[in-house]
């Protein structure tokens, strides 16, 4: 069985991140997203609620489950006997980030592996960042993020 590791802060998660861990989950045995706490991030929502939003986008797909992290992914992946580190990756400047990233964890733990994934085209520009951005400013991110994401933005910003 082959068990990969999708993690991020997914603050929020986006349509980019659902399509890159669905089409994981083609790919692999099990999937699991696995939601950061980064103490040196400040997010907008919690970790529980992060987890939760990607619990309840993903219910209905049996071979990925998500779990919330606080540590180095290295050492989650020796814990839930992960070899494989899935990495979305929209542009150049993504993939030099996620390259050099790559080479700091095979030299933590030998046995990872990366594996970039490109969203799908109607998806490549679009970062949790910026959904904030424009929910901030009170935009329509309706194009960016499922509808519960949506509501969450507005509640989160009203």
């Amino acid at each position: 069985m082959v068990t990969a590791i999708y993690p991020g802060t997914f603050d929020p998660i986006t349509n980019g991140h659902i399509d890159i861990a669905q089409r994981a989950a083609k790919l692999f045995d099990e999937v699991i997203i696995a939601v950061a706490e980064k103490p040196t991030e400040k997010t907008l929502f919690t970790k529980d609620e992060r987890l939760s939003f990607v619990n309840n986008l993903f219910s209905n797909i049996g071979n990925i489950k998500s779990i919330s992290f606080d540590g180095l992914v290295t050492d989650l992946a020796r814990e839930k006997s992960a070899k494989i580190l899935v990495r979305g990756v929209r542009t150049i400047l993504d993939f030099d980030y996620e390259f050099k990233m790559a080479g700091m964890n095979k030299k933590l733990y030998t046995d990872i592996e990366t594996v970039f994934l490109t969203p799908t085209e109607n998806f490549n520009y679009i970062s949790s960042s910026l959904v904030r951005e424009i929910a901030v400013l009170g935009g329509d991110v309706s194009l960016f993020v499922p509808q519960s994401i949506q509501l969450a933005l507005k509640e989160k910003f009203s």
